[in-house]
């Protein structure tokens, strides 16, 4: 049986060095910028919204394994999802990364994001898991200026 932090740990590499969606989106609606200055991530997420549906979403960036990884799983589960349901996800996702360490009823609901539950006994981890959900949920309100997490 595959022990089921490697299986995580696969799926994180994964991401990370075949990040999906990661190009610019030249029709996007939305886009805001993210920063970590504690860390040097950097991502720019883009959407493009259908009235209140993401019908498409993309990033661009430069960061770590954690930070890139959970970028790329972020557009792929939004992808159709109403701006509520996108914020809702993104209230779980921040939910299950800041809350006590690793219960699986945290992650129920999250899909492939679950490979992420462990990073909540890493704090230093929490901004790199967090960068591009806050990038989001900025694009969702259009709010201007870039995020940071410091």
């Amino acid at each position: 049986m595959v022990d089921l932090r490697e299986l995580y740990q696969e799926v994180i590499l994964d991401h990370t060095k075949n990040p999906r969606n990661f190009h610019a989106l030249a029709d996007a609606t939305a886009k805001a910028t993210g920063n970590n200055p504690l860390c040097g991530d950097r991502v720019t997420v883009y959407l493009k919204m259908d009235g209140n549906r993401i019908v498409d979403a993309a990033f661009q960036g430069q960061g770590c394994a954690i930070s890139k990884s959970s970028a790329s799983l972020m557009t792929e589960a939004i992808r159709g999802r109403t701006k509520a349901e996108a914020e809702a996800l993104f209230d779980r996702f921040h939910e299950m990364i800041t809350g006590t360490p690793a219960h699986e009823a945290d992650s129920k609901g999250l899909g492939k994001l679950a490979v992420f539950q462990g990073v909540s006994e890493f704090p230093l981890r929490v901004k790199c898991a967090s960068l591009a959900w806050h990038t989001l949920k900025s694009a969702l309100e259009s709010k201007e200026g870039t995020v940071t997490l410091e």
